[in-house]
């Protein structure tokens, strides 16, 4: 089995060949009936989810709230919140799911990207793409259909702005000839950047560019197939191998024998299919699931403590308490 590269501590310890870890999308908290969560709670909640040993939590990225989405994600900045979180956590990875490259200059992605990383000791995973709210492009006065050519750009840009003094030339966000400077630096050699979907995108760039594919629900067989053609596609630019990490929505249900019955990208079931699932998806490749509670109708706390200490043990090693602080 082929190793991953090492980029960052996070990036490190939340990917492990052969083994699936466990994260949680924020807002922790069920808001079924409306697209707006209350963000109550929030700090002690992912202060909770690194108390019981969840590998990673998840942001993501919504400039605007398009209402007939139905999902204003956590409602803050990714990055200004980001970084709070970063001075009120200790050893959890930070992770983004997924920044809109073409909404955003790139030079400030990679700034206040390489910032956080610096802060947090190397706890930034920056999952990147191309967008799909199409409402966002109008209002930024972008092009919608051009998306797929932005995202290359800002993409490049992003790995430029990790060398010393970079030159870049011939891209649609600027150009950079050497004589100025992108700063902080990432604590390892470039941000970890992990690609959502396709982002526009063939398989086979992605392969090559990306730190990681982070793909939607499928049906086991489904996604098995698409992991295989994910890790060939790897092989065929590199020598080590790359992650393939999904989102989870899930209602935990109350009888832990309860079968699956499908709910949007996930299910409500009980405990011991859930934990079924789960070694379902490591062994058809799945490196990491970002759980989201969105739909759970139990007690946030609860469900979280329970699966902490019969779902987490059995897969990749939960984070060890922080005796330090």
């Amino acid at each position: 089995m082929k190793a991953f590269a090492s980029i960052n501590a996070a990036y490190d310890r939340v990917f492990t060949p052969g083994q699936l870890s466990i994260g949680v999308v924020v807002p922790i908290e069920n808001y079924e009936t409306g697209s707006l969560p209350s963000m109550h709670r929030h700090l002690e909640r992912v202060r909770l989810i690194e108390a019981l040993g969840y590998q990673a939590l998840w942001l993501r990225d919504v400039p605007l709230h398009v209402p007939s989405f139905g999902d204003a994600g956590q409602t803050y900045d990714p990055f200004a919140y980001l970084g709070y979180l970063a001075g009120q956590t200790h050893q959890i990875a930070l992770g983004i799911a997924s920044i809109a490259l073409p909404l955003h200059h790139p030079v400030h992605v990679a700034k206040a990207a390489a910032t956080i990383d610096q802060l947090s000791g190397g706890r930034l995973i920056l999952g990147v793409a191309s967008g799909d709210r199409f409402q966002e492009y109008p209002a930024l006065g972008l092009d919608y259909e051009q998306r797929g050519a932005q995202f290359r750009a800002a993409f490049d840009y992003l790995r430029r702005a990790a060398e010393s003094f970079p030159n870049l030339r011939d891209n649609s966000f600027g150009r950079l000839d050497g004589t100025v400077d992108v700063l902080p630096k990432p604590m390892g050699p470039r941000l970890p950047l992990l690609i959502t979907g396709h982002s526009r995108q063939t398989l086979e760039w992605n392969a090559e560019h990306g730190d990681g594919w982070l793909y939607y629900p499928r049906n086991l067989h489904e996604q098995a197939q698409q992991i295989r053609q994910w890790r060939s596609a790897v092989e065929q630019f590199h020598d080590h191998d790359k992650p393939f990490l999904q989102p989870l929505y899930i209602d935990l249900a109350a009888a832990d024998d309860a079968l699956p019955q499908p709910i949007h990208l996930g299910f409500r079931l009980g405990l011991h299919r859930l934990v079924e699932y789960f070694e379902h998806l490591r062994a058809i490749g799945v490196n990491h699931v970002a759980l989201n509670l969105r739909f759970n109708t139990g007690a946030v706390e609860a469900t979280l403590e329970h699966l902490a200490t019969h779902l987490l043990p059995q897969f990749h090693h939960p984070l060890q308490p922080d005796v330090s602080t």
